[in-house]
């Protein structure tokens, strides 16, 4: 899974990867997208890349062994959506 965002200085589209190896900031207009918690920002970014590229790998597998019921959407995308949706300015997730 490869995560991609958009920098909210230059309106550019970058890949996760991109701005952990840039320690925060954009690959392109160079804006840090969290000065005062770089660090942090780098450590969860690469935590969500590996989380995602783990998700993916494991749902993958399920859909190759074909196994005899079907998993919850909501159970397995719920919790991201909302996240993903405060990301975008929405509600905090609850």
């Amino acid at each position: 899974m490869k995560i991609k965002g958009t920098c909210q200085f230059c309106t550019r589209e970058f890949f996760v990867e991109q701005a952990i190896e840039r320690g925060g900031h954009c690959p392109w207009c160079g804006r840090s997208f969290q000065k005062d918690y770089a660090a942090v920002l780098v450590d969860a970014l690469r935590t969500a890349e590996a989380a995602g590229q783990t998700l993916e790998n494991a749902l993958e597998k399920l859909v190759e062994v074909h196994p005899w019921f079907e998993l919850d959407r909501d159970s397995v995308a719920m919790k991201i959506e909302e996240y993903l949706a405060a990301l975008e300015g929405g509600a905090r997730p609850r």
